[in-house]
């Protein structure tokens, strides 16, 4: 090197110290980003898991849990068939449809998925007489009998007993827990010795307090406790 060349300028200490420092607060910066996406994945991970066992284990609030009878509430002025009405029942934060399939069965249930606690929506278009269906994990329910036919629920869907009144309103006067029919519902939450529930005897005279035949159907007076 001739003494003509220029010569490299010297290092600058506090320009190595500056680019160290912003090294340094780079890597702690991505050491806590990677840290916090790892606790959020975890907590939201767990969360989704231990919601999943609580549904499955019953530890969460079912329709049909309560020992008591519900209040009786009325539902709808008419359901036509070919429709389904979401409501309430039996409190304000429990999700519920109503279904009148085409040959007039009225069917009730909670629309609160056994599986993962989703929304459960009626598909008119499916097969014939529809489907309860639940999108988030492609749980398929009979909308005949609440039961199970495809995906992942562990169990039927409780049902909500409706009855129907001679002017065509519809109306929620119990709920039966899964597996449980609906008259085992009605029974268990009315007293045994209602008129078709196995305390009272022989079968009981029809009438307005008799128990209804079934999770829906047709019933010309609505049930009144006793």
């Amino acid at each position: 090197m001739s003494v003509t060349d220029p010569q490299p300028p010297a290092p600058d200490p506090r320009a190595d110290a500056a680019q160290e420092a912003l090294r340094d607060r780079i890597a702690a910066d991505s050491l806590t980003t990677r840290r916090d996406y790892l606790r959020i994945v975890a907590t939201v991970s767990g969360g989704l898991a231990v919601g999943g066992v609580a549904v499955a284990s019953g530890i969460l609030h079912r329709h049909g849990d309560s020992e008591g009878a519900p209040e009786i509430k009325k539902v709808a002025d008419r359901i036509e068939p070919g429709e389904s009405l979401a409501f309430r029942y039996p409190g304000d934060e429990d999700r519920a449809i109503a279904v009148r399939m085409d040959d007039g069965t009225l069917a009730g249930y909670s629309a609160v998925c056994t599986h993962l606690a989703c929304a459960v929506l009626w598909r008119k278009e499916r097969g014939s007489e529809g489907e309860l269906y639940c999108p988030c994990h492609e749980g398929i329910f009979d909308a005949r009998t609440g039961e199970v036919t495809a995906g992942p629920p562990p169990r039927g869907l409780p049902k909500v007993i409706l009855v129907e009144q001679v002017d065509g309103s519809v109306w929620a006067i119990g709920t039966a827990r899964s597996g449980e029919s609906a008259v085992e519902g009605f029974c268990r939450q009315n007293g045994e010795d209602r008129p078709g529930c196995p305390g009272f005897g022989a079968e009981g005279p029809a009438g307005p307090s008799a128990v209804p035949s079934g999770a829906g159907g047709k019933t010309a007076e609505r049930s009144e406790r006793t």
